[in-house]
This record gives structure tokens, sequence and C-alpha cells, in this order.
């Protein structure tokens, strides 16, 4: 498959007082268009770090990172704003909605950001929820869903722009193993029906284990490149 991420001898460092902490060390890597891998490491190992600057939300310190037509490491912090916005979808450990909100109005909020008529964005949030099995639940606020239920619509709200890129960071993290399994089930209906590319941190070997492909990071380098038989 084309490659559609590329990341060139990437470093990430920070300062904390007058030390340096190099987070990343000259990391190199392709993700296919439609596939589905998995980040892990131990804590610190820099997994997180590397998914947000995939992201865009965090700027490299040096080296390149290429998603699609667009060198990211290259714009400014509101050009990478605006392609954020159209490009990518967001999936949380903890769900990030907002309580006072329908599960309709959650999906819809990345839709308030771009010209669409407020039919258009209807169209969107009904197709993401129907994906996710959540028509019937569209009305109720995140306190009468499940875990797993709320875990669906923050699928639903990365998945309505159509981004080029989902990055779901721990999404299993706080369920339970029915409901975990039940989420990484959708994910690959995600990539399989839409052709989404997923990057997915994990620290669950069972989660790891539905990618299609596990990256291993260990003290900011890749270590283990293992794909899933």
């Amino acid at each position: 498959m084309p490659a559609i991420v590329e990341v060139r001898d990437l470093h990430k460092s920070f300062t904390r007082g007058t030390e340096t902490i190099e987070v990343l060390q000259g990391l190199t890597l392709d993700v296919g268009e439609g596939e589905f891998l998995a980040l892990m490491g131990p804590s610190g190992s820099g997994k997180t770090t590397l998914l947000n600057l995939i992201a865009g939300l965090d700027r490299p310190t040096a080296g390149s990172i290429t998603v699609g037509p667009n060198a990211i490491s290259a714009m400014s912090e509101s050009e990478l704003a605006r392609w954020r916005t159209r490009h990518v979808g967001f999936v949380f450990q903890f769900y990030y909605l907002l309580p006072v909100l329908t599960a309709y109005e959650n999906v819809e909020l990345p839709l308030l950001l771009l010209p669409l008529s407020k039919a258009q964005r209807r169209k969107q949030v009904e197709n993401a929820l129907d994906l996710v099995g959540l028509s019937d639940r569209m009305t109720h606020r995140p306190g009468q869903l499940s875990g797993g239920q709320q875990q669906r619509v923050g699928i639903a709200r990365a998945l309505v722009t159509d981004p080029t890129l989902i990055v779901a960071d721990e999404p299993t993290g706080d369920l339970d193993t029915k409901s975990a399994d039940a989420i990484l089930t959708l994910l690959d209906v995600v990539r399989g029906q839409l052709n989404k590319t997923i990057i997915m941190v994990t620290h669950d070997p069972k989660a790891a284990a539905r990618a299609q492909r596990t990256l291993h990071l260990e003290k900011g380098q890749l270590v283990l490149d293992t794909a899933a038989v």
C-alpha cells in the first residue's frame, strides 16, 4: 500500500530547567494508506509524542513529517490548526464528550468549524452515528450512555469530517474487556469499509494484536516492527 504518512529523521526534545530531554531520536517510518498501526512501548518511550507530532498537535525539533501531499512539519500554527480540522479525527481514552450536549451535538462539533449548511451537517452526523450503531441514541447525553457507547460517539465524532487520518490514544484504556473488543472491531470496520488510516497508541498487547502492524518504541527509537499474522 502507498505511504500516506512519511516520517523522516524525526527528533523531539524538551527543555526542563537546564536539562534537555531527548524524547525522539532520529525516528523514520512510513504508514500505508488504509493501514491500522499500533504504537507500543513503556511510559516515556515517545509513543504519545510521536502520535501528537503526526496529528499536528506538536512540532518536531528536527526532521520532517508529511501526511498525504502536506508537509505538516513546515506549517505555521494557524496552517496546522486548519489542517487538523479537515484531516485528523481524534479518539481519546476518556472520550472528552461535553456532558450538556447530546450524542448528535457532540458529533456535530467539529463540523461547526467548516463551511457547511445545517442540512449538510445533519447528513454527516447521522451517517457517522449510523456507522457506529448509535442512530437510536443521538438524543441521549453522555451520562445516559455506557462507556462503550460514549467511545462510539467519540469515534463518530472522529469520523464526521471524513478525515485523512484517525489517531487513537489508548481508546480502550477505560473500558471493560467486552466493550474494548467491540471498539477494536469497530475501528477495524472503519479501516476496512472506509479505507481510513488509523494510528493507535496502546499499552494492551491484545489491543495491539488487532492492528495490522505494531511498532515498538523504546527511549525514543524504533526497536521492533511486527506485522499481524
